[in-house]
């Protein structure tokens, strides 16, 4: 929790109270449900919860704004972000039942009015969305193909609208074909060594009707 705190300094009290509640949560679920493997439910902050916020040292997300999370998982990044932006609405879809029903739990654990979690291939969802986000699930060109039909046509950020993808290691040959991709190491903002190789990358999508 103190390293939520430190690279994140102006939470506000209920905020500060849904981060702390994380760590129960999460290690009261994984006994029933195991989302996030054995070795790594210790460094929860770390690798799931501080991962997941890497896209908010990219990106402040106005009020308002719609993220579509894609293969949530146990709810990264889309539960702590949701946590960190109240005034965003979060849609997190993941393939897998068991899964949807700890990020439901946990949502609902939190008195997270803002985020609606669903069974459901990204291919199926209906809506448009300012970003879609995720946390490596498969290689770009594949989510791009998934994703490219659900993008907002007006934007309301620096940024363009279009996909925020936590994604590690060397990506020239998975981005050859995304001329416009940029990639933000997560190393220059967080100092553990867990993130020297971590990056957001965005890649900016055009509404297509």
């Amino acid at each position: 929790m103190d390293e939520i705190l430190k690279y994140f300094p102006n939470l506000n009290d209920i905020q500060k109270d849904q981060f702390q509640k994380l760590d129960f949560l999460y290690h009261d679920w994984n006994e029933k449900i195991n989302v996030i493997s054995r070795k790594d439910i210790d460094a929860l902050y770390t690798k799931h919860i501080l991962h997941s916020l890497g896209i908010a040292k990219i990106i402040k997300f106005e009020p308002g704004t719609y993220v579509l999370d894609v293969g949530t998982g146990g709810g990264f990044p889309g539960i702590p972000l949701a946590i960190l932006f109240p005034e965003t609405r979060f849609h997190l879809i993941d393939i897998i039942a068991k899964k949807i029903k700890v990020v439901q739990a946990v949502a609902e654990g939190l008195e997270l009015k803002n985020v609606k979690a669903e069974q459901l291939r990204a291919e199926l969802v209906k809506g448009d969305f300012d970003f879609i986000v995720s946390r490596a699930v498969t290689n770009m060109p594949d989510f791009v193909s998934w994703v490219k039909d659900k993008i907002k046509k007006k934007n309301k950020h620096e940024l363009k609208n279009g996909i925020l993808y936590l994604k590690g290691g060397d990506l020239t040959e998975e981005l050859k074909d995304f001329p416009k991709a940029t990639e933000y190491n997560l190393a220059d903002f967080f100092e553990d060594e867990f993130f020297e190789t971590k990056k957001v990358v965005h890649l900016p999508l055009k509404f297509q009707s």
